[in-house]
C-alpha cells in the first residue's frame, strides 16, 4: 500500500515534469507584422503651368527653366508690372494664370480679401518667419525688398542728407529728386507708407501736404527704374528711392557712387509674393511651382544671380555677403491697412499730387 502510494506520487510529478517541458519547448507564435502603410499617391501634374509675375524676363526665365528641368511641366509666363493686381482680381471669375508671382505683400491680402487665391501650406511653411506669410497659407513671401533712400556720393556731402523723409519737403532739395511713378510696385508702397505715418497721428491732411511739398522738389518721375538709375549716375540729380536689390546692383556690378541713407522713422521692407489663383487651369503644377520658387534652393539661386534677398534663412548659406551685413531701420508699417487704402490714395497721388509735366516715358 505505502509502495502504491509513492508510486502514484512518482507518478504525478512525472506528468508534471512532461508537461512543464513541453512547454517550455512548444515555439511562441509571432503576432503577424502589421502590413506598410500605403503612402498616398502624389497628385499628377499637369503639362504646363501659366505665371502672372512682375518679376524681369530674366528671373523669370531663370526660375522656369529650373522648374521645367526637375518637374517636365512646362513654364508660360506673362509679365504685368504695375497691372499684375488688377488682372488678378478682373479674371477671377474665369482665370487664365495659375500662380501669381511677385507683387507687395499688400496686394496679396488685398487679393485674399476678394477670394482670389487658393490656400496651399508649402512643405517649408515651418522655416519661414510669419512676417513673410499669411497665417492661413494663401500666399508667401519669397523675397524680402526694403525700399531705401540713396543718393549719389560725388554730388551730395554727407552733412547735407535728410536725416528722415520729411526732410525731402526742404526747399534746399528743389530739382534733386528723382523717383518712379505709380507704375512701379515699390513706389506705391513707398508713397502710401508715407501717408500712413500721418494718418497713426491723425494728421493724413499733412501728409498729402507733405507729399505735394517733395513733388515740387522733384525733378523727374520715371516709368523705369533703369532710366531712373541713369539720371542719378549722370548727375542730372542726387537722391532717390529704390528697392535695395536695384541699388546694390548698380553699386556693385555699375560701378555707381552711390549709398543708401537710414533715416529715423525707417524703409519699408516689401515681402514679394507667391500665391496659386482659385481655380487655376492647372492647380496641380501651380502647387508645385509655388514649393519650387519658395525653396530655399531657389532662393538661394535668385540671391546670388539677381541679388535678391530671400525670405527663406537657409538661404543666406553662400548668398551675397552684403544681405547679412547692411543694416537700416525698418519703419513700422501696418500691411493690412495700407492694403485696404492704397488704390485710393495712389489715384489720389496720381491725379492731384503729382505734376504730370515731369513724366519721362520710355
Amino acid at each position: 500500500m505505502k509502495s502504491q502510494k509513492i508510486f502514484s506520487i512518482f507518478l504525478a510529478l512525472m506528468l508534471t515534469l512532461s508537461f512543464a517541458a513541453c512547454a517550455k519547448e512548444e515555439p511562441q507564435t509571432e503576432a503577424p507584422a502589421p502590413a506598410p502603410a500605403e503612402q498616398p499617391e502624389a497628385p499628377k501634374l499637369e503639362e504646363k503651368v501659366v505665371i502672372y509675375s512682375t518679376h524681369g524676363e530674366d528671373l523669370l526665365e531663370l526660375v522656369a527653366t529650373e522648374f521645367t528641368k526637375e518637374t517636365g511641366v512646362a513654364v508660360e509666363y506673362i509679365n504685368l508690372k504695375g497691372e499684375l493686381s488688377e488682372r488678378v482680381a478682373a479674371e477671377k471669375g474665369n482665370p487664365q494664370a495659375d500662380v501669381m508671382f511677385g507683387g507687395a505683400s499688400n496686394l496679396f491680402m488685398d487679393l485674399k480679401a476678394q477670394d482670389a487665391f487658393e490656400p496651399y501650406q508649402a512643405s517649408w511653411d515651418a522655416s519661414i518667419d510669419p512676417l513673410f506669410k499669411d497665417a492661413e497659407h494663401f500666399w508667401y513671401g519669397t523675397i524680402q525688398t526694403p525700399v531705401v533712400l540713396f543718393y549719389n556720393t560725388e554730388v551730395v556731402k554727407a552733412e547735407d542728407l535728410p536725416k528722415d523723409w520729411s526732410d525731402l519737403a526742404d526747399p534746399k532739395y528743389a530739382n534733386q529728386l528723382v523717383f518712379r511713378n505709380a507704375l512701379s510696385s515699390s513706389a506705391r508702397v513707398m508713397y502710401s507708407a508715407l501717408l500712413q505715418q500721418f494718418e497713426k497721428n491723425a494728421t493724413l491732411d499733412e501728409g498729402w501736404a507733405f507729399l505735394k511739398a517733395m513733388d515740387q522738389n522733384t525733378k523727374q518721375y520715371f516709368d523705369s527704374g533703369s532710366l531712373m538709375m541713369q539720371a542719378i549716375g549722370r548727375k542730372e540729380a542726387s537722391i532717390s528711392f529704390s528697392v535695395l536689390n536695384d541699388i546694390m546692383d548698380n553699386k556693385i556690378n555699375n560701378n555707381l557712387p552711390i549709398e543708401i541713407v537710414d533715416l529715423e522713422s525707417g524703409s519699408p521692407v516689401i515681402t514679394d509674393g507667391i500665391a496659386v489663383i482659385k481655380n487655376a487651369p492647372h492647380p496641380e503644377a501651380a502647387k508645385a511651382f509655388v514649393e519650387f520658387a519658395g525653396s530655399a534652393k531657389i532662393q538661394n539661386l535668385l540671391a546670388n544671380s539677381f541679388n535678391r534677398m530671400p525670405t527663406h534663412p537657409d538661404a543666406l548659406e553662400g548668398a551675397p555677403a552684403w544681405m547679412s551685413e547692411i543694416k537700416f531701420k525698418v519703419m513700422d508699417v501696418d500691411w493690412a491697412d495700407l492694403a485696404a487704402k492704397q488704390s485710393e490714395w495712389m489715384q489720389k497721388w496720381d491725379t492731384e499730387i503729382k505734376s504730370s509735366e515731369k513724366d519721362v516715358k520710355k
